[in-house]
């Protein structure tokens, strides 16, 4: 006998909106979209609402924005919508007295294969650790973060092209589509759930995936150059992995690395020399070899292409980054 629903969805960013939007073109109720209150951004300080509350707003949802999710008023008007399931993506952490509250439970939506990868940035970590092969998971919410019985997982693939940016475009859809495979489920109450702590008794090693840092995000060009590529990639387009390139006459600039390429050459005599034409090419030099740096940021400035930097920046041989 199938279930009728009724579901309170919770989400704050970009990554959230195509689960949404997938329930509501299946014809499920979502009575209520809880998201963060509106920030200010900008230049100008102007509170910018979220981007599922932009959503939301547009198909005439009801949206819920507590400051403390611990409040009574805030438990008082989910019990009001009488929803009988939560669904979580991208959010925050509920406490017990929120995700107890529906008869089906809660669930969330976690872009890992977990017990890999728990914590607020496992994308990043995953494409930081060169990883070939990440995934999604819908797991029941319990006391600890990203520990719930796992509901299901789909497997989605690192390719050597892979960003943060193009991993989260990929893996937001894909996602999309496992949180409606577990509604359906839960609906035709078919669901088969399985414990983590197996899965992690059978691991050799659980990554954790904590939030990004500005010390994460430093090259260190004593690192291998695989491992320096990986981190550009996994900070792509924002935080941005960063370095300092270092004038001749001691001036520092800060730049942002986005795309580049490894090259290995075992005869590096020493890390974060300067290879250029000053023109259309320019290689920093890591433990292992050199990277090619394709697209890049000074501070204050737009991305720009290697070509557009040169040209624009007097660098020659004789600088180092650091």
């Amino acid at each position: 006998m199938q279930r009728s629903l009724n579901i309170i969805f919770m989400g704050t960013p970009e990554f959230a909106i195509p689960s949404l939007d997938i329930l509501l073109r299946n014809n499920y109720k979502v009575s209520a979209v809880v998201t963060a209150p509106d920030k200010p951004a900008g230049r100008g300080k102007k509170l910018r609402m979220s981007a599922i509350k932009e959503y939301a707003l547009s198909k005439d949802l009801k949206v819920l924005q507590p400051t403390n999710l611990k409040d009574q008023e805030f438990h008082s008007e989910l019990r009001s919508t009488a929803a009988n399931i939560f669904i979580v993506v991208a959010f925050r952490m509920l406490p017990k007295a929120v995700w107890d509250i529906p008869e089906y439970g809660s669930f969330n939506l976690h872009a890992s294969l977990l017990p890999q990868y728990r914590g607020a940035a496992p994308m990043n970590w995953a494409i930081i650790n060169g990883e070939k092969e990440t995934g999604l998971t819908t797991f029941f919410l319990n006391e600890k973060i990203d520990t719930g019985d796992i509901i299901f997982q789909e497997k989605v693939l690192i390719e050597e092209s892979s960003s943060l940016g193009s991993l989260h475009d990929k893996m937001k859809d894909i996602g999309a589509e496992l949180v409606l495979k577990t509604v359906q489920r839960i609906k035709n109450n078919s669901i088969e759930s399985r414990s983590q702590t197996v899965l992690a008794n059978q691991s050799s090693e659980i990554k954790p995936a904590p939030k990004i840092f500005r010390d994460d995000c430093e090259i260190n060009w004593n690192n291998s150059g695989e491992s320096i590529r990986n981190l550009s990639r996994g900070l792509n387009p924002i935080p941005g992995a960063f370095f300092q390139l270092i004038s001749p006459i001691g001036e520092s600039f800060q730049i942002k690395l986005f795309d580049s390429a490894f090259i290995q050459d075992e005869n590096v005599s020493e890390a974060g020399l300067i290879d250029t034409d000053e023109k259309n090419y320019l290689k920093i030099s890591a433990s292992d070899g050199w990277i090619n740096l394709f697209e890049l940021q000074i501070s204050g400035k737009k991305r720009m292409k290697i070509s557009d930097f040169l040209r624009g920046f007097a660098l020659t041989k004789s600088w180092i980054a650091r």
